[in-house]
C-alpha cells in the first residue's frame, strides 16, 4: 500500500473518463455529485481519443465530442481537456501515470460508474491504476450486481473506505475504494446516439480549446494552430 504525501493546500481534482459519444446530463450529475461527496476543487473529464474497449463505428471526431462536453459542463466547475492526444497515451494507467508526473501539485481520484468496475479486470494493467489514485465507483443502473461479482471487486474490497475519510483527508493511502450512492441516472450515450443518429450536427464550429492544456482541437479536416 502506496502512502501519499499530505494533501493539506493541494487542490484535489477528480477524472472522469470517457468517449463523451455525446456528452449528456449524467456525467455532469455525477461529476457534481463526486464533488460534492469528496470534497473536490474540480472534476476533468478526459475525452478518450479512442478507448481500446469501445467499436471505431459510431465515433464522432474528437473535436465534436469536446464540443458536447463544453456546453453540457457550462459554468459548473468540471474542465474538458483531451489531454490523452497530446500525451500520446492510450490505456488510463498510462495516462493517470502521466498526469501524476505532469501535475505534482495537485492530487487526483479517479472517477468511474458501476459498469466500469464490473470490466475492470479486462483494462491494462488495472491493479496499478487502483494503487495509482484512489478510486471512487458510482452506482449505474442494471450494473451493480455484475460489478460486486467481479474479478476486480474481489481484489479491492478489502480497500474499501466511507467517502468521509477522503472528504476529511490529511494523507491517502492507495489502493482505495470508495462507493459513492445516490438516485441513479439512467441516461446513456448509446441511448441519446439512437434517439438522435444526427446529434454531433449541433456540434460544429471552430476547434474547440482544451480546459487543461490550453491547446485548439482540430477537427480531422485540418489542423489548427493553438
Amino acid at each position: 500500500m502506496t502512502t501519499k504525501a499530505p494533501l493539506t493546500g493541494l487542490p484535489t481534482v477528480g477524472l472522469l473518463g470517457g468517449s463523451f459519444n455525446p456528452a449528456h446530463g449524467a456525467h455532469r450529475r455525477i461529476s457534481l455529485f463526486a464533488i460534492e461527496e469528496l470534497g473536490l476543487d474540480e472534476v476533468w473529464w478526459l475525452v478518450s481519443p479512442g478507448n481500446p474497449l469501445k467499436p471505431v463505428e459510431g465515433m464522432a471526431p474528437l473535436a465534436t465530442r469536446v464540443r458536447s462536453a463544453l456546453a453540457e459542463a457550462g459554468d459548473a466547475p468540471i474542465r474538458v481537456t483531451a489531454i490523452e492526444r497530446e500525451l500520446g497515451t492510450r490505456y488510463t494507467v498510462d495516462t493517470l501515470r502521466e498526469l501524476e508526473s505532469r501535475y505534482p501539485d495537485r492530487r487526483f481520484v479517479w472517477l468511474m460508474g458501476a459498469d466500469n468496475l464490473a470490466q475492470l479486470h479486462l483494462w491494462k494493467d488495472w491493479r496499478d491504476i487502483a494503487r495509482e489514485m484512489p478510486i471512487a465507483v458510482i452506482a449505474r443502473p442494471g450494473y451493480d450486481a455484475d460489478a460486486l461479482a467481479s474479478p476486480a471487486m474481489a481484489w479491492l474490497r478489502r480497500f474499501r473506505l466511507p467517502a468521509a475519510c477522503l472528504k476529511n483527508r490529511v494523507e491517502w493511502s492507495a489502493p482505495a475504494l470508495i462507493e459513492l450512492r445516490f438516485d441513479p441516472d439512467p441516461r446513456s450515450s448509446t441511448e441519446l446516439r439512437h434517439a438522435d443518429p444526427d446529434w454531433a450536427r449541433r456540434f460544429t464550429g471552430p476547434p474547440p480549446r482544451d480546459a487543461v492544456t490550453h491547446s485548439l482541437i482540430p477537427d480531422p479536416a485540418g489542423p489548427a494552430s493553438a
